[in-house]
Order: structure tokens, then sequence, then C-alpha cells
């Protein structure tokens, strides 16, 4: 029996484990990176082990520092979580030859399936070699590991050894391994999955199907269970060639067969020999815990000869530190606060934890389950928007929008839904169709008066100084405040008067003031409004603020064309020949950051001359740096 569990993991996976270990009267072990030293997984666990001398991007693949503090710790046994090393054969064998129980498929089995090419050939099928301008476009994959790293779509023949090369090095500092192989990009399909669990005395479960449809940048972002919409004969063929895949390679554990869907035929993806970031849907619909399922299999229990039965519909929705509107940019800074009423929120982070640069940004997993897949929609969305999310920007709005939207909602959505959809879904104003209304939205299908956002933390923040602070015997001007929207970026100003009878504004009635709370209303619609401050940052509700001085500083402003880094990171290229001087076109990539183990491309905002170029390869930046500058040859 098992006592004692390590998670070669950090994060979010490694505290859902913990969560199971918990509940099973198991001990748990953390191992840490210098980066994640005061991390909720490192907080959690009954034990942490910092494994040093490595970059913090390359700390959990350090397999042989990991099966140390295993053995220092008194573990008997390993749990990989996903990513990392999770579908690493050798890793899998290092924890075994050390007399420890690994919670995961053999390492043949893993070994087999891990590499993609190889998982093609197990089925009958190949990979591309020569590839012809007919051929197009095709897709650049990462043999080894997963989550869109080392995934490239080509649609042009002249970009293929570029994506080549690109796709190379990221999978490289992902995986520690730069082997891609090519295959044919089927546009238009559906990603759907078959999560499976088999034991050690030969029986396969096929625990239902997945949807995960909703990616960007090849990474999920919106998965539920069932996949709605397949008839019952496709859905045998997915169960059919799930086991068949798990047999062939003698699979114990749990593990998912991926597919794309199109035009009624499933293509086979491939099998990932781990757990999914999105299991919790598949348990929530089989009432089960897959991780308690995985040491049962690890300890050499028995599954039932018949899997549980499936009811009602789960949606999973990730919530990423990232900004859509501005090309999926990560974002970093302090999370004060996180909570997302009414649903299961599986997270790797508490209030005042800090997102830095080194990992993934996903900050958590927000989980509906109701009885039908309309219901569980709509109650995922509802909770995602009464969030309380006060920190950098997140996709939260997007994911509120893409869960209302017409063609989710009706399940006719494919691969390509934010390649058709982005624009539409972050450039929302007052009107937004896919909100209810809420104090940071339109009141009666008229855009807020004045902004009321703004004037609540306006009120809020007189509120808290003196009683007495703005009150005048005769009339005199009103008080002035400048607040900029921190995910729009749209600046407002608003005015209020201290009065005899208290706070007043034009426009609006003003029912109750306090430091942390303001009422207010607008033709008889009453509305709260929750203001916290954190230094300079204001919150309302969720709405991010910052207030502004009165007369803007005209030297903090940037000369035109410059490129500033949207974020922390590393400068790992810049593009061949260039040097100051250079004539640049309008949206030609200049250079190449890497943060958050995904490369980001800046490219020149306008035709014209690089005037200044103050990026190097190798160069640490923070945000706001200035890396270059492109001067306009228009008149």
């Amino acid at each position: 029996m098992i006592s004692s569990v390590l998670v070669a993991n950090r994060g979010e996976i490694a505290c859902r484990v913990f969560r199971t270990c918990r509940e099973l009267g198991i001990r748990t072990v953390a191992v840490y990176s210098d980066a994640d030293e005061n991390a909720l997984h490192t907080r959690v666990a009954d034990a942490a082990v910092r494994l040093p001398g490595a970059a913090p991007s390359e700390t959990y693949l350090r397999g042989e520092l990991i099966v140390k503090a295993a053995l220092s710790t008194g573990a008997d046994a390993v749990h990989p979580g996903y990513g990392f090393l999770s579908e690493n054969a050798d890793f899998a064998r290092a924890v075994l030859d050390a007399g420890l129980l690994w919670i995961g498929p053999h390492p043949e089995a893993i070994e087999a399936m891990a590499s993609k090419t190889r998982a093609k050939e197990l089925m009958g099928l190949a990979s591309m070699a020569d590839i012809k301008e007919g051929d197009l476009p095709v897709l650049v994959k990462a043999t080894a590991g997963g989550g869109g790293r080392g995934m490239r779509v080509v649609r042009r023949l002249a970009d293929l050894e570029g994506e080549l090369a690109a796709a190379r090095a990221e999978a490289q500092s992902a995986f520690g391994d730069g082997e891609v192989f090519v295959e044919p990009y089927v546009e238009g399909g559906r990603h759907v999955e078959v999560q499976i669990l088999a034991d050690t005395h030969g029986t396969v479960w096929p625990l239902g199907t997945r949807d995960c449809s909703l990616q960007r940048r090849h990474q999920k972002v919106i998965e539920e269970a069932p996949a709605p919409g397949l008839t019952s004969e496709l859905t045998d063929s997915l169960y059919a060639m799930a086991v068949r895949a798990a047999r062939a390679v003698d699979y114990a554990g749990a593990g998912t067969v991926e597919f794309l869907v199109a035009d009624g035929t499933a293509h086979f993806l491939e099998m990932n020999t781990r757990l999914q970031v999105e299991h919790p849907v598949t348990e929530a619909v089989f009432g089960i815990d897959l991780v308690a399922l995985q040491i049962r299999v690890a300890e050499g229990a028995p599954l039932e000869s018949d899997p549980p039965r499936a009811r009602g519909h789960a949606v999973e929705a990730r919530l990423y530190a990232e900004d859509p509107a501005n090309g999926w940019t990560p974002q970093t800074g302090t999370l004060h606060r996180l909570t997302v009423p009414d649903v299961r929120l599986d997270t790797g982070y508490s209030d005042g934890d800090e997102i830095g640069v080194h990992y993934d940004p996903m900050l958590a997993k927000a989980v509906a389950y109701a009885p039908t897949r309309t219901e569980a929609l709509r109650k995922l969305a509802g909770a995602l928007e009464r969030a309380t999310i006060h920190g950098p920007v997140t996709n939260r709005d997007l994911l509120v929008r893409s869960l209302r939207h017409p063609e989710f909602a009706t399940a006719r959505m494919d691969t390509g839904f934010y390649d058709r959809h982005l624009t539409e879904l972050t450039s929302l104003g007052s009107g937004d169709p896919y909100a209810h209304p809420s104090p940071t939205t339109a009141l009666n299908g008229v855009a807020a008066r004045p902004p009321l956002v703004a004037l609540a933390a306006a009120l809020a923040d007189a509120h808290g100084r003196s009683r007495f602070g703005g009150w005048r015997n005769l009339p005199s001007q009103p008080q002035l405040k400048r607040y900029r929207d921190e995910a729009t970026g749209t600046e407002h100003e608003v005015r209020y008067r201290h009065t005899r009878d208290g706070l007043t504004a034009d426009g609006v009635r003003v029912m109750h003031t306090a430091t942390d709370l303001v009422v207010l209303e607008v033709d008889g619609v009453r509305r709260h409004f929750e203001v916290t401050r954190y230094g300079d940052e204001v919150y309302v509700n969720s709405t991010a603020l910052t207030a502004l001085p009165r007369f803007p500083d005209p030297t903090a402003q940037q000369e035109p064309g410059s490129l500033l880094a949207p974020m922390p990171g590393t400068v790992v290229r810049v593009a061949e020949g260039l040097t100051e001087g250079s004539p640049v076109r309008a949206g030609e990539p200049l250079i190449w950051l890497e943060a958050m183990k995904m490369e980001h491309r800046i490219s020149a905002p306008a035709s014209g001359t690089l005037s200044a170029l103050h990026a190097t390869p190798g160069q640490q930046v923070e945000v706001g740096t200035l890396l270059a500058v492109v001067q306009d040859n228009e008149p």
C-alpha cells in the first residue's frame, strides 16, 4: 500500500494530486524550483524539497534529483502529473529502478506512445516526409510533450524551414527533446478525445468522450464531456480505437487517445500516457476520482469489469493570465484575489501569490456540472462573470463570451473558432451581446453615464478621506478624478461634489458610500460596487483601474514606432541581418521573446526603417523595455 507520494510537478496539478492523497490518508511531498519557493504546492504538501542548480524552466526536468528527493523523504511512490517528465520513459524507469512505485503506465507503453511518430506507426499510420506545395497546409509538431508547444501551422512552402526551426527550439526548451514531425493539417475539424483507464489485470475502461475544440495556439481553452453531437456509431468507433491503442501497448493507468473529427471521420492524433489537464470534466460526469483510481491501479487493485455510467454534462474553462486581444500575451504580477463561486476550481495559486514568467500562465480551471449541456454552459458562464479576479489581465471575459457564443452554444464549433471570432470576442463594449447587465456594462441598454466603475472608485476614495475634506460653504467646482481601465486602456474622467448631504454626482443617485462599497442608482436601477485597493491598483468588482494624475506627464511618452517588451522574458533571436538602418515591412517579425515556455514575435508596426536596435539574443527584459524603434517612412 502507498503511504507517501511525491508529485514530480508543480502548480495546479500538484495541488490537485495532493488533495486526493489527503483524502486517502497518504502523505505528500512536493519538489520546487527557486522560482517556486513560496508557491502554493510547496505550502500545502507535508514536505517539500528544493531542486537546485538549474534555470527555473529546466528544474522540473531533472529526474535524478526528483528520485533523490523521493528517497530522502521516505516517499514510496511518484506521481508525474502532466507535462515535464510525465511522458518520459527514462524517468519512469529511474523511479522503478530506485524501488519506488510509479503512478502511471509502464515505461515501455510510454516509450511506444510518447513519440507521436512511433504512435502513428503503431496505429498503422505514417507522418509526412517530403513536403510539396500541394500538401499544404501542414502541421509541424513536437514528437514529445504537448500543450501546443513546438507546434506550427505552415501554409506557405517558403515558411516551412523557419517554422521547423522555431518548433524545434520551442520543443527543446519545453521538453528537452527537439525532434519534430509533419502531418496534414485538417481544417474545420473538432478535437475529440477518449479518456481510458486500464488496470494490470487486462481490464480497459473507455470513460467517455471530451470535446476540446476551443483552442488558442493549439492549446486547449474550453473542454467538455461528453463531446456533443457525435453519432452513436462514431462514438463506438472512437471507443474501439482507444481501447485498441491501450491494448496494443499493454497499457495500465489513466491515458487519453486524441482524434481530429471532420465530416464524420475520426483521424488519430496521439495517445497521451498521463492524466490530462481536462480530466475534471470526465470525473464530473462519471462521478469518479481519476487520481484515486490511478493510485489503486498502481497498487495492483483490479477495476470492475464494467465502467460506471455517465450522467449529465460538464464543461471546464482554463483561466489564463494573458491578454487575448494582444496576441495572447502572458501577464505577470501579483494575484491579489481569485474566487469563482458555485463551481469546482482547481488552481495552483492563492491570494497574494506572484505570477512569474517561467511557467504556463494558467491560473485555474473552473468546472461546472449540470444535468444538460445548456445548463452547464450557463452555470459556468455565470460563475466566471461573477468571479472576483484582482491581479494581471486574464482571459475571463473571453471565456464568458465564448461560452455564450451561438456557434459554441449550438455545438457547431471547430478548432478554428478563435481564428474566426477572436476580434469579435475581444472588442465588444457596453453593447456586449454575451454579457448580462452588470456594473461594468450598460444600464437599460444605454452606455453607463458617467462611467460608473470609475465614479465608484472616486467616491470610495473620497469617502476614505476626511469626511469634510472637500466640503465648501459656497457652491464650487466639482472634484475631478481620472482613471485608466487596464483591460481596455480606456481613460475615464469623473466628477463629484462634497455637499451638506454627502457625496453627489450628476446623472446618478448616490445611495451609499464607504471605502469598500458604493451603491449607485441610475434610471431606477440600483447597482452595488465593491471597491478594493492594492497600492496604486483599484478594483471595482473585477474591473482593474489605475488612478491617473490630473495633468499627465508629457515626458512619459515613448518615441513613435517604439517596440516595447510586452512581458518579462528572454530575447531568443533577432531577425537575420537586422541592423540599425535596415528597411522593414509592416507586420514583419523582428524580435522573438521567450516567456512562459512559448515564443512571442515582436513585429514591425509599420513599413519604414529600423532607426534603433537595443535587443540582443540572451538579453533578459522586463515589461516596457525598449527593444527597437521603427521610423515610419510615410510623410
